[in-house]
C-alpha cells in the first residue's frame, strides 16, 4: 500500500488564521504539531515514509519540510527526503493531484496495477489512531476486490459544512466491518435537508479519504474523466510539463460521483475536518462554563464561547456562543454557529484587495522568518530569525539600504567582498546595490532587527546571485 497526503489547498475557513501564504494544514491548534505533521505520524503506523507522498505546491514546499523535519530527527528516517514530495505546477484540484500521485507511484515507485492507494487530505484530525490503523488495513482488502473505497462517518448532528454519502441498506460483506454500495454522493446541504439526511440513517458524512487500486482508478479515469487519462498515458515529466491541462475537477465530480464500484466502509471514531471555528471549537479543552481560553484571557460571565489570543489582552464580559480570534494585524468577532459565513469575509478582503487575506505580519522562509514591526513612507523595520546552519540568498537592492542589529546569537555577514562576524548589540550597514547576504553559522537562531530606508521598501526589490533554496525572487 502506498498513501498520498493532499497538502497544496489554500483554504482559508479559519482566518485570520489561515491565510494563502500559511494555510490550515501548518497551523498547530490542538496539539504542538501542525495537522500535517499529525496526518503524516498516523501513516507511519501503517507504512514506512518511502511509501507516503506528500502533495503540495512550490509556495508550500518549505513549509512541507518544516513540518515532517521533528519526524526525521525523533525516528529513524534519514531525511525529509524519505517522504516524497511532489510539487504541483498548478494548483488543479484533487482529482489531477491523485493522477499525479498515482503517475508517480508507478513510474518512480515501481507500483502495479494490483497496488492499493490510500488517499488522504492533510488537515483532519482523527482518533483513536490505532482504531483507524485498522480501518485502512480493512480498505486495502476491500480495494483489493476492486472496489473504490471511501470512508464514510456516521453524522452526529445535521452538519451543513459537509457533503454527505447516501448509502444502499444492504451490507456487502460483514467479514469487512459491512461496508456498504453508494447510492450517491450529495452537495452541503441546508438544514432541513441535512436533518433529513440524519434521520433517514444511510447518509455519512464525506470525509475526503479514499482507497482503490491503481488499476481500478485508471479504468474510471479513462471512462469518467478521458481528459485527465489521457496524460495518464504519458510519462511523469510530460504529465508535470502539460499539468497545467488538467482540468480543474475534485475526485468527487471527477470518479466518484460517476463510477459504479464506489463503496462506503463507516469509520466508529472520532473525525473532524476542522472545516469551520465551529468545528475547532468542538475538540479544544473546555473550563468550567465550556469555555474554549488560549492567551492572555480574562472573563466575566461568558459562556461557550471561543477566544484565542494573541499578544494583546483580551477581557470578555456577558458573552455567550462567541468566538474571538486576534492575530497581530486582524481580529474576527462572531457568534458560533454563523462561522461558515468567514468566507465570506475572505471573499470580501479579496475583493478589496487587503494584504491581510494572503499573509501574516509574520511571514515563513525556508531560513527562518520575518515579522514586520511597523512599516511607513521610504522606511520599513522588520524583526528577523535566521535558523542555524541557514543563510538568505546573496543579493542586492536598488532602491533601499539596510541597516542590522543583531539582538540574539552570531551572524556572518557578507558586504561586497567583505565576510564579518556581529554579535548581539552589534550592527552592520548594507548600502544601495550593493551584493549582501545574512547567515547563522551557528546553534542557535539568530535574530537581527533591520530597518530598510529608501524610495521603494517592497519585498520585490531583490535581484538574485545565489540561492540555496532555488529561488529566483522575493526572500
Amino acid at each position: 500500500m502506498k498513501a498520498i497526503i493532499l497538502a497544496g489547498g489554500s483554504g482559508t475557513r479559519l482566518w485570520p488564521l489561515s491565510r494563502k501564504n500559511y494555510p490550515k494544514q501548518f497551523l498547530k491548534l490542538n496539539e504542538d504539531k501542525s495537522f500535517l505533521r499529525q496526518t503524516a505520524e498516523r501513516l507511519l503506523n501503517i507504512m514506512p515514509s518511502e511509501n507516503i507522498m506528500v502533495i503540495t505546491n512550490n509556495d508550500y514546499k518549505f513549509h512541507v519540510k518544516a513540518d515532517l523535519m521533528p519526524l526525521v530527527m525523533s525516528s529513524a528516517l534519514n531525511s525529509v527526503s524519505d517522504f516524497h514530495i511532489i510539487l504541483e505546477p498548478a494548483g488543479r484540484n484533487t482529482a489531477p493531484a491523485i493522477a499525479l500521485g498515482i503517475k508517480y507511484c508507478m513510474e518512480k515507485l515501481g507500483s502495479k496495477d494490483d497496488e492499493v492507494i490510500f488517499v488522504s487530505p492533510s488537515d483532519h484530525i482523527i482518533r483513536p489512531a490505532d482504531k483507524f490503523t485498522e480501518y485502512i488495513k480493512l480498505s486495502d482488502k476491500i480495494a483489493k476486490k476492486g472496489y473504490i473505497v471511501t470512508f464514510g462517518i456516521r453524522p452526529t448532528r445535521p452538519e451543513t459544512g459537509y457533503g454527505y454519502i447516501k448509502v444502499s441498506n444492504r451490507k456487502l460483506e460483514a467479514k469487512f466491518q459491512e461496508y456498504m454500495k453508494v447510492e450517491k454522493f450529495t452537495e452541503k446541504p441546508d438544514e432541513k435537508t441535512a436533518e433529513r439526511y440524519v434521520e433517514a440513517g444511510n447518509y455519512f458524512w464525506n470525509s475526503g479519504m479514499f482507497a482503490f487500486t491503481i488499476g481500478s482508478i485508471l479504468e474510471e479515469f479513462n471512462k469518467h474523466m478521458p481528459a485527465i487519462g489521457k496524460l495518464l498515458n504519458r510519462d511523469f515529466d510530460g504529465m508535470m510539463s502539460d499539468f497545467k491541462k488538467m482540468p480543474d475537477i475534485s475526485i468527487d465530480y471527477a470518479v466518484m460521483e460517476k463510477s459504479e464500484r464506489v463503496v462506503t466502509l463507516p469509520l466508529e471514531l472520532y473525525w473532524n475536518d476542522i472545516g469551520s471555528w465551529d468545528s475547532l471549537y468542538d475538540v479544544l479543552e473546555k473550563d468550567r462554563d465550556d469555555n474554549v481560553k488560549k492567551g492572555d484571557v480574562l472573563t466575566i460571565d461568558t459562556k461557550r464561547t471561543l477566544i484565542l489570543g494573541n499578544k494583546r489582552h483580551i477581557s470578555t464580559i456577558g458573552l455567550e456562543d462567541c468566538l474571538v480570534v486576534e492575530t497581530e494585524d486582524a481580529i474576527l468577532i462572531a457568534k458560533k454557529g454563523e462561522t461558515q459565513k468567514v468566507k465570506d469575509i475572505v471573499n470580501k478582503l479579496k475583493k478589496d484587495k487587503r494584504k491581510e487575506v494572503e499573509e501574516h505580519v509574520t511571514t515563513y522562509r525556508p531560513w527562518g522568518s520575518y515579522t514586520i514591526l511597523e512599516d511607513g513612507l521610504r522606511y520599513k523595520i522588520k524583526r528577523i530569525v535566521v535558523n542555524p546552519k541557514e543563510k538568505l540568498s546573496l543579493q542586492m537592492h536598488y532602491h533601499r539600504s539596510e541597516h542590522w542589529v543583531v539582538v540574539k546569537g552570531t551572524a556572518k555577514v557578507t558586504i561586497g567582498d567583505n565576510e564579518i562576524f556581529i554579535h548581539e548589540n552589534e550592527s552592520a550597514y548594507v548600502p544601495k546595490s550593493t551584493l549582501h547576504r545574512l547567515e547563522n553559522p551557528g546553534k542557535v537562531p539568530v535574530e537581527i532587527i533591520e530597518v530598510q530606508n529608501g524610495e521603494y521598501v517592497e519585498e520585490d526589490d531583490i535581484v538574485r546571485f545565489d540561492d540555496r533554496y532555488g529561488r529566483d525572487k522575493d526572500n
